[in-house]
């Protein structure tokens, strides 16, 4: 049995650190010093209980190991996590709320500020009345993406040490900064991981297995304009900001985040900067399916050409930058084994495996391509990067279980 109050006080214990990271220090690995202050006393941990060939380098990226039970052998399983939280909203001073027995109804975050969970607004809540769950108090966020999973494998490895009864192989965990910002897994170094397979326990809710994600565009499309006093501007203006205008007016109406689930890909811009003179957009394209994934890239080269062609050469400038790759082309190319295991390891501590399409990406997907195959597990938490996540701590517990059972069967694949 995993011990509880130990898994919960150590997540807690977690979420005290501040490791929000930024995507605008993007010459910086990690983007914040909180997430090396983080590492070092994560690291300082894993020697404190331990675990063998424990490091940290320069770039905050902390690896540990523990050796197999005597006499066992076989392949080496790996679980990695990520220190840092969203940049979306805040993670200084977390102030966690634990309620008991939840009734079902809304919850009063913060009396101050007056600050509501409501059921309302996120009714699937409603299906963990009865247990024990983990809120903010409404101007911050939790810190269960990822911390969740940083003390689902910690306490894993902890309950392996406290019970050398229980065999498994060699395990090797690994944690990572800037997952949020897109830049951690270019920084993994998966030869000194050495692992065969590996997890990343950075999933939602109770259940959640998924080899499946995205592929992504982070295209930044750029307008250049020709500012004129508007006095004397006709036949001369040509406005950047109505450019971008036309351009988002351009795009799919029904292809939006806002509009489309499962295995429907979208175009989405999330940033705009700029003025008459120049103006910058920033946008996300996703699809599951290489093929419409190329084919939306071609409809944005398009796009460009019949602008420049409307308001003169040079006036768009796009450029596409891939972040990631869908991991399923990967893992069904040999390696549909460890999705296996993961759902024999969940049925066996009680948990019905949810498989569905990552609506996202994980480090596991640029892994998967770098020839480490990593599914992702479920964490137990919802409603990550904001002020309403939440964490029922029966999902958590169920988490690192799994974590356990996985380390106790992977050495046979």
């Amino acid at each position: 049995m995993i011990d509880e109050n130990k898994l919960v006080d150590r997540f807690l214990q977690y979420v005290s650190f501040d490791t929000q990271s930024d995507e605008e220090q993007d010459a910086l690995l990690p983007s914040t010093p909180g997430q090396i202050v983080f590492a070092r006393a994560l690291a300082e941990e894993l020697k404190g209980l331990g675990l063998a060939d424990v490091s940290l380098d320069d770039h905050g990226y902390v690896m540990a190991t523990l050796p197999a039970s005597a006499g066992i052998s076989g392949t080496v399983t790996g679980f990695i996590s990520h220190m840092d939280t969203s940049p979306d909203a805040s993670g200084e001073d977390v102030k966690p709320l634990r309620v008991r027995n939840y009734d079902g109804g809304d919850v009063l975050l913060n009396r101050d500020k007056g600050i509501v969970f409501s059921v309302k607004d996120f009714p699937e809540i409603r299906k963990y009345r009865g247990q024990d769950i983990l809120f903010t108090d409404g101007t911050t966020l939790l810190g269960a993406d990822d911390k969740a999973g940083v003390a689902a494998i910690v306490t894993a490895m902890e309950h392996f040490l406290d019970h050398p009864e229980i065999l498994h192989g060699t395990l090797r965990v690994g944690f990572t900064p800037d997952e949020e910002t897109g830049r951690s897994a270019s920084g993994f170094d998966v030869a000194k991981f050495g692992a065969d397979f590996a997890y990343t326990v950075d999933g939602g809710e109770l259940g959640g297995l998924e080899y499946e994600n995205f592929n992504a565009d982070n295209p930044v499309v750029t307008f250049h304009g020709r500012s004129v006093h508007t006095g004397s501007a006709k036949g001369k203006m040509k406005n950047a900001l109505a450019m971008a205008a036309e351009w988002q007016q351009a795009l799919p109406a029904g292809e939006k985040p806002e509009y489309t689930e499962g295995y429907e890909g979208f175009f989405h811009v999330y940033k705009i900067t700029g003025d008459v003179e120049t103006c910058r957009m920033h946008m996300l394209v996703r699809d599951h399916d290489q093929k419409r994934f190329g084919e939306r890239k071609v409809f944005l080269d398009r796009l460009a050409d019949f602008l420049n062609e409307k308001y003169g050469i040079g006036s768009v400038e796009l450029e596409h930058h891939d972040v990631y790759y869908n991991m399923a082309e990967k893992i069904r190319d040999g390696h549909m084994a460890v999705v296996d295991l993961a759902r024999e390891a969940m049925e066996a501590v009680g948990v019905t495996p949810v498989v569905e399409p990552i609506r996202g990406g994980t480090d596991g997907a640029q892994l998967s391509w770098r020839g480490l195959p990593c599914p992702n597990l479920f964490t137990g938490g919802a409603n990550f990067h904001g002020r309403f996540e939440y964490l029922p701590i029966p999902s958590l517990v169920k988490a690192c279980e799994t974590v356990v059972e996985i380390g106790k069967r992977g050495y046979r694949i």
